[in-house]
C-alpha cells in the first residue's frame, strides 16, 4: 500500500489505482484515529465521573438510537408511575432490643399543694437515646491456693486453683479486647494507630506495635477456624470469586507489590431424596498472595467441583476446560461497561448503550420478579422468560455490532457480552444461580473501605491475618451475627476447645457458651 506519511498535492500520482490506494489509506488512518479519539475520551469522561460524580448505575430514560430504521429487536419503552402523595417522615423507631432504663417524675411538692386532692390516672411516655462510653477495666484474676497432704502417699503439696488459658500466652490481653481490635480495624476500618490514640484518651497506653502483635497471635489462634471454613466454602454448589488489590510494602517501606486478596463466595443449595431444596450455608474465604497470577486460583478450586461466578479473568480459563467447573458470567459485569458509556454521553444523547442498558433491564426486572420462588421453579421461570430476551438481546447485539467503529467503546462493551455470551446465559440454567457476581463485589467493598484507611500491610503474615480476620467477620455479617460477640466467645473458648471439633464454632453453626 502507498505511504501516506509525506503525502502533499504535488506528489499526487496520475494513476488512479495508486489514488484509490492512497483514499483507502487515508479512510483506514481516519477510522482508526476517530476510534481512538472515541476511547480516549471514553476514557476521559469515565475518569471525571470516577473523581467527581456519584457511585450509583441506577439509569433512566428511553430513546431512539439510530436516525435510520433498523431490522432488529427494540425493548419496549419502560414507564414509570409517579406518585404526588408526600411521603411521611419522622424519627425511626428505637429498637425494642436495646437495654431501657426507667426514670421517674412526679410532681413537686409546689405543684401539689395547690391542689385539694389528686388522683394518679396514668402516665404518659417518651425515650431518648442515651450514649454510654465504652471503659477499659483491668480483671484481677486471683487463684486461691492451699497447701495440704494428699491422701494416697501423704506426701504434703501445694495446689493452686485453675483459670481458663489465655487466648495469647504472655499477653494481658482479655479475649474481649482482642475481639474489640480486630472488629474496629476490619469491621469498622480503622488503622491501628487510630485505635492507639483511642486507647489512649481512655487512659491505656498501647503502643502500634503491641496492637499489631495482638492481631497478628490471635488471628494465628482463629486459623483453625479458617482452614474449616474453607473447606466449608468448597464444598458449596456454587462458588463466587473476585479480587482486589492490597498493597504490601514489607516492613512498611521500600517498594509497593500490588499483592490481591481474593475472594471465594459459596452458597446455593442442592435437592435432597426428597426433592426439597436444601440450602448450604453462605459463607467467605479470603486468600492473600502477593500477585495475580493464575496458578493461585488454580490452586484453590483444583478440586473444585460446580459452578464458578466471576468475571471473565483468563486466569479461571484453565478450570473450564475438564467440565468440571461451569463459567457462569456476571451481567453487572457486562452492563457496567455500557453504563459508564451512556453515563459519559453528553446529555440528552441517546446512544446505542442506553439500548443495551434497556434490554438487560429487561432480564433483571425478570429475577426481581422470581426472586422469592424455590430454585426448581425460578429455573423454569428463567427458561420461559429470560431465554427469550436473550435471544434478542444476541440479535440486536450483532446486528448492533456491525454500525460501530470496531474499537470504539460500546464495540468494546459489544465485543466483551458476545465474547462470553455462553457463560452469560449459564445463569438460566439453574436456579441455585444468580444473575450477576454482586454478592462477591459487596464482600470486596469492606477490603476498599479499609484499604483507603490504613493503605496496606507490611508483610504477608499481615495480609494472611487480614484474611483470616475478613473470612470471619464477612460471614458472620451473612448471617446476622454480631461480629464483636462471636469473636469474643471463640477466642475465650478456643484454647481448651477440641481441634476435631472447631467446625461447630464456625458463624452459622455457633452457639454462645453459657454463663
Amino acid at each position: 500500500m502507498t505511504s501516506i506519511g509525506a503525502l502533499n498535492l504535488e506528489s499526487l500520482p496520475a494513476e488512479v489505482d495508486q489514488l484509490h490506494q492512497i483514499i483507502h489509506a487515508l479512510h483506514a488512518a481516519l477510522t482508526e484515529s476517530q476510534a481512538q479519539f472515541e476511547s480516549l475520551k471514553q476514557q476521559i469522561l469515565a475518569l471525571t465521573r470516577a473523581q467527581f460524580g456519584q457511585s450509583t448505575e441506577r439509569h433512566s430514560g428511553q430513546g431512539e438510537i439510530f436516525a435510520e430504521a433498523l431490522s432488529l429487536p427494540v425493548p419496549p419503552a419502560q414507564t414509570q408511575t409517579v406518585s404526588y402523595e408526600r411521603a411521611r417522615r419522622g424519627r425511626p423507631a428505637l429498637s425494642k432490643d436495646l437495654p431501657r432504663v426507667r426514670v421517674d417524675y412526679d410532681l413537686s411538692e409546689e405543684e401539689r399543694s395547690a391542689f385539694e386532692s389528686l388522683e394518679r390516672i396514668g402516665e404518659e411516655r417518651s425515650e431518648t437515646l442515651d450514649y454510654i462510653p465504652a471503659k477499659l477495666q483491668v480483671i484481677e484474676h486471683v487463684r486461691a491456693k492451699y497447701a495440704g497432704v494428699r491422701k494416697c502417699d501423704g506426701q504434703s503439696s501445694v495446689l493452686a486453683a485453675s483459670m481458663p488459658p489465655a487466648p495469647l500466652p504472655k499477653s494481658n490481653a482479655s479475649p474481649r479486647l482482642l475481639a474489640h481490635v480486630l472488629v474496629a480495624k476490619y469491621a469498622d476500618h480503622l488503622p491501628l494507630n487510630r485505635i492507639e490514640s483511642i486507647f489512649k484518651r481512655q487512659g491505656a497506653e498501647l503502643s502500634r506495635s503491641t496492637l499489631c502483635d495482638w492481631v497478628l497471635g490471635s488471628t494465628e489462634l482463629l486459623a483453625c477456624l479458617y482452614e474449616a471454613l474453607k473447606a466449608h466454602v468448597l464444598a458449596a454448589p456454587k462458588l463466587h470469586a473476585d479480587d482486589t488489590i492490597l498493597p504490601l510494602v514489607e516492613g512498611g517501606r521500600g517498594r509497593t507489590l500490588q499483592a490481591r486478596l481474593w475472594a471465594y463466595l459459596g452458597a446455593g443449595a442442592r435437592a435432597d431424596d426428597q426433592d426439597q431444596w436444601v440450602q448450604h450455608p453462605a459463607a467467605v474465604f479470603y486468600e492473600f498472595t502477593d500477585d495475580r497470577r493464575g496458578e493461585h486460583v488454580r490452586r484453590m478450586l483444583k478440586h473444585y467441583a460446580g459452578y464458578l461466578q466471576a468475571d471473565a479473568y483468563a486466569g479461571f480459563d484453565a478450570l473450564f476446560v475438564t467440565g468440571r467447573i461451569l463459567e457462569v458470567g456476571c451481567w453487572a459485569h457486562a452492563r457496567r461497561k455500557f453504563f459508564e458509556i451512556a453515563e459519559a454521553a453528553p446529555k440528552g444523547l441517546r446512544t446505542s448503550a442506553h439500548e443495551a442498558l434497556d434490554w438487560i433491564g429487561r432480564l433483571y426486572a425478570i429475577e426481581t420478579e422470581i426472586r422469592e420462588e424455590p430454585p426448581g421453579k425460578k429455573q423454569q421461570l428463567r427458561q420461559d422468560n429470560a431465554r427469550p430476551v436473550l435471544a434478542e438481546l444476541r440479535t440486536w447485539l450483532e446486528g448492533s455490532l456491525r454500525t460501530l467503529l470496531p474499537k470504539s467503546p460500546t464495540a468494546v462493551a459489544i465485543g466483551y457480552a458476545l465474547s462470553n455470551w455462553a457463560a452469560l446465559n449459564r445463569y438460566t440454567d439453574s436456579g441455585i444461580l444468580d444473575i450477576d457476581n454482586n454478592a462477591c463485589e459487596r464482600a470486596m467493598r469492606p477490603v476498599a473501605l479499609g484499604r483507603k484507611n490504613f493503605l496496606f500491610v507490611a508483610s504477608d503474615r499481615g495480609g494472611r491475618a487480614a484474611a483470616i480476620a475478613y473470612s470471619l467477620i464477612q460471614t458472620c455479617k451473612l448471617h446476622a451475627v454480631e461480629p464483636f460477640a462471636y469473636l469474643t466467645d471463640v477466642l475465650r473458648r478456643l484454647p481448651a476447645h477440641p481441634i476435631n471439633r472447631v467446625a461447630e464454632l464456625l458463624p452459622f453453626r455457633w452457639t454462645p457458651l453459657a454463663g
